[in-house]
């Protein structure tokens, strides 16, 4: 391995942990900042590469991180099932959709999801304290509500997350603990489901995935501990986590105004 090829996988590695530490310590949201870390830090220059990439990261860390929450009793697997089944077929639709789109547009798309995201962050989420699964008509509710999700994540290549947790407490009736536990089910396969799509059509950088993966990994890891020490902080922190989404979602847009 050459310098610069060690160079640029120390970089793919530190923003993945980044991306771990930030999803481990506010809930959910980090992955949607792989993609423009991938673009702006490591120096991917396809948008689409740095989506598929970042799609196949967000999937395996999805995964390594459902496994305390099953421990727990966080996850349920009936609901998870029938949330994944649907966003599946939304999540290769939405990845064919956008592998199609001009990537300056995409990108504009993309940020302008981010704001939306950084909205919902800051107005925060409501009713999470009552378990109320199983709703009367949950299971078409779920199926509804998780192909456009599974859309939504496949056509910009992230997790979802931020789609999936309010999507499963509203269709589901859960209260936050078990739809974050669910929805990595969810992120998992949203994730592998698109990292397929643009794998088949080669546009995923697999070395800087397992970069960006181990860094991950690691970066869960901190940020799990962190978490649990500032618990009560958590809504802080959520608050400034939109800040920063907020800043890169205008950075996005000055560059794709700009035709950078």
């Amino acid at each position: 391995m050459t310098f610069m090829n060690a160079w640029l996988a120390l970089r793919a590695g530190g923003c993945g942990v980044v991306v771990g530490f930030a999803l481990a310590l506010v809930g959910g949201g980090g992955s949607i900042l792989a993609v423009p870390l991938l673009l702006y830090v490591v120096g991917v220059r396809d948008p689409h590469r740095a989506i598929g990439t970042s799609a196949l990261a967000v999937s395996f860390n999805a995964f390594a991180n459902l496994l305390p929450h099953a421990r727990l009793g966080h996850v349920y697997w009936r609901a998870a099932a029938t949330f994944a089944l649907a966003g599946v077929c939304g999540a290769w639709l939405g990845s064919t959709l956008g592998k199609a789109v001009d990537g300056r547009r995409l990108l504009a798309l993309f940020a302008l999801l981010m704001l939306v995201v950084a909205g919902f962050m800051l107005r925060g989420r409501r009713g999470d304290g009552v378990d109320r699964y199983p709703l009367p008509w949950s299971g078409p509710r779920l199926l509804g509500t998780g192909l456009v999700a599974g859309m939504l994540a496949g056509f910009f290549g992230i997790g979802g997350g931020f789609l999936i947790v309010p999507g499963l407490m509203l269709a589901g009736g859960m209260d936050i603990l078990h739809a974050i536990g669910t929805s990595l089910f969810a992120v998992g396969a949203f994730g592998l489901t698109a990292a397929i799509n643009y794998a088949l059509s080669g546009l995923i950088d697999w070395p800087l995935a397992a970069a960006f993966i181990a860094g991950g990994v690691a970066g869960g890891w901190l940020g799990a501990a962190a978490a649990t020490r500032l618990g009560r902080r958590r809504g802080a922190l959520q608050m400034v986590f939109a800040a920063v989404i907020v800043m890169v979602a205008l950075y996005m847009l000055a560059r794709a105004a700009s035709g950078r």
